[in-house]
């Protein structure tokens, strides 16, 4: 119990290589990715609710700890604990094995993801989780974290994803220049969205210029991309304001860009 409180702090996951997963959505995701759920512990209360995670656990050799609703909340990062918390083993790879073979979900045609969503220096562990989930939402294989981003496996970020963290392939990489160099090299056109970008999001899709595999560059809703790692990219996109609204904030961008891409590669036969 004290050494699953411990992964609270980000020192403790990155040197045990495990996280914490709270709430029926992560756990029932964790359950599905055999082999990275190692404890659970639940209150009488959360194990009353949710029997089948419970059986699903035993079935699957995971150890069930019980434990009281203070006890569960010291694990806990929510004012209202869900009593049901999870010890999984962290997801990510590297980036060559991810662009080569995925471990996640479905692969896409020709084995490697058509649809890639890359996460620049993003801070916010709300809005990384949002664009994880959104990407996963449609059908992106790959997720990166690049840069001086946040941890991937923060409590609020595995939160924020909903269960979709446990859904894809997931890269942690330093340079984001580098994965934009790999992504090209293994034939993902490399797009930025950016509210600042000579490209229309419209004017592209018409074009046809979503029709290959694609990956999309997200930055900080703060400070949006670098500007080395916009410039780095095959073309910068900005998504069209219709009516009188200033921007739209990241989790909401990301969606349209995604679907967008989705969709387009969907019209011609492939499925993200």
């Amino acid at each position: 119990m004290a050494a699953a409180a411990r992964l609270r702090r980000r020192r403790e996951r990155d040197r045990t290589g495990r996280f914490l997963a709270e709430g029926p959505p992560a756990v029932r995701a964790a359950l599905a990715r055999p082999g990275t759920l190692r404890e659970l512990f639940t209150t009488a209360e959360a194990a009353a609710r949710f029997p089948d995670l419970l059986a699903a656990a035993g079935q699957a050799g995971v150890p069930v700890t019980p434990v009281t609703a203070d006890a569960a909340a010291a694990l806990s990062e929510t004012i209202t604990p869900q009593g049901l918390v999870a010890v999984c083993d962290q997801l990510d790879r590297p980036l060559s094995g991810a662009l080569g073979r995925p471990a996640g979900g479905s692969p896409p045609a020709g084995g490697l993801p058509d649809l890639v969503a890359v996460l620049v220096e993003i801070r916010d562990p709300g809005n990384a989780g949002t664009v994880l989930r959104t990407a996963d939402a449609a059908g992106a294989g790959l997720v990166v974290f690049a840069g001086p981003a946040v941890d991937p496996y923060n409590g609020k970020c595995v939160r924020a994803s909903a269960g979709s963290l446990f859904h894809v392939d997931l890269v942690r990489a330093p340079d984001p220049l580098a994965v934009v160099t790999a992504l090209r090299a293994a034939g993902r056109r490399v797009l930025a969205a950016t509210g600042r970008g000579e490209t229309d999001l419209d004017a592209l899709t018409a074009g046809g210029g979503l029709a290959g595999p694609t990956a999309w560059l997200f930055g900080s809703e703060a400070h949006g991309l670098p500007p080395a790692v916009a410039a780095a990219a095959d073309a910068r996109v900005r998504v069209p304001i219709h009516g009188r609204a200033e921007s739209l904030n990241l989790g909401a961008a990301a969606a349209v860009c995604l679907y967008a891409s989705a969709s387009a590669l969907r019209q011609r036969g492939r499925h993200p």
